[in-house]
């Protein structure tokens, strides 16, 4: 590999790879090509630097870098991890890939569509996550600026989604009741941190089994909250419907109103899942959802519809108490769902009374 520069009209080969430096004249007619490469090359690294400054301004870096809880990466430093051979998946910002920075293992989520917020707005979410520190969601670590569509940086977790060990065929684990329940528990804490011990009400919008991440002991982080509504009163109507509608609150869906209420009615459902290990599908008119509303409405047992892995019969009482929390969570009207922080109380209790 070779470097070219004109001086006094010789031409000074460098070789990158011996390290040695040759001599060699240089013809006029040769000089000037030479001379209009190197400023072409100069007005390349200008543009690119020009637009990597509009970038960075753009996506609100001015803000972000009086952010001390945030890092601010540059792209060449994520460029090595946007490889096909390191992506693992899609989520409602767009592609995921894995890989290594600062020693650690990290997801890096790029946007596929380019529809994030813009300047201060996309940076005050961006700070508002990073404040976001619980043992039960995933941590926002940082982003990069200096590209189109912003792209942000997360703590990895190991074992994947709930959704894949729940139904994916080939990444399909034994899980006891006393695990499910754990991963209930600590996933309703997580949302009720969000929802009620945050400096700003965090909303998730999109609370299902694939956005219930779990770490090497199984232990449960709420992911992809990047699409919450920050709540403020004049804000709380949206003209677009977010989130999988195989989970979504029917209020939600009718009325356009994100709340704290609307992530309950999806916690429910992901209940559901957990103890009947069947995915719930808007597709088949809501079955699984309305196969446990029935039983309840008729006073009937849901025993039929456990997952016989874990359908013993020391062990009914506790799925029963399951389903009635999630039935509960359910329900149409919005002021009789209890909040989030009611079923995180109760799941403790219940995950309590089975180790006992």
């Amino acid at each position: 590999i070779c470097c070219l520069i004109s001086i006094n009209g010789l031409a000074v080969i460098y070789d990158l790879h011996d390290s040695a430096v040759e001599f060699q004249p240089l013809d006029g007619t040769i000089g000037g090509i030479l001379l209009m490469v190197i400023i072409s090359f100069l007005v390349i690294l200008h543009k690119e630097k020009k637009k990597t400054e509009e970038f960075f301004k753009k996506n609100g870096g001015p803000t972000l870098e009086k952010a001390i809880v945030i890092k601010l990466f540059k792209k060449d430093e994520l460029k090595p991890i946007l490889k096909k051979s390191n992506f693992i998946g899609k989520g409602c910002f767009g592609e995921v890939y894995k890989g290594i920075l600062d020693n650690k293992l990290v997801a890096v989520k790029k946007p596929i569509n380019g529809s994030v917020l813009e300047s201060d707005q996309f940076a005050n979410e961006v700070i508002i996550q990073s404040q976001v520190i619980h043992k039960n969601i995933v941590r926002l670590i940082g982003c990069c600026l200096e590209v189109d569509a912003p792209m942000l940086v997360y703590e990895f977790i190991s074992q994947g989604s709930l959704h894949d060990i729940l139904h994916n065929s080939n990444n399909k684990v034994a899980l006891n009741l006393d695990a499910r329940l754990s991963i209930a528990a600590h996933s309703a804490d997580g949302l009720a941190y969000m929802h009620s011990k945050t400096n700003t009400r965090i909303l998730h919008g999109d609370v299902k089994p694939a956005n219930i991440l779990l770490d090497d002991n199984f232990i449960p982080k709420i992911s992809d909250f990047g699409i919450s509504r920050l709540i403020a009163c004049d804000k709380e109507h949206t003209a677009s419907i977010i989130g999988d509608r195989n989970y979504m609150d029917p209020v939600y869906l009718q009325e356009g109103l994100l709340t704290e209420k609307s992530d309950v009615y999806s916690f429910g459902v992901v209940i559901l899942e957990l103890i009947s290990r069947e995915r719930a599908m808007h597709s088949d008119n809501n079955k699984l959802v309305k196969n446990f509303l029935e039983a309840h409405k008729k006073q009937k047992k849901a025993t039929q519809f456990f997952d016989k892995e874990i359908a013993i019969t020391n062990d009914l009482e506790i799925l029963e108490n399951l389903a009635s929390i999630a039935v509960e969570c359910l329900s149409l009207d919005v002021d009789q769902r209890p909040t989030m922080m009611e079923v995180a109380e109760r799941l403790l209790i219940l995950s309590r009374s089975c180790k006992l």
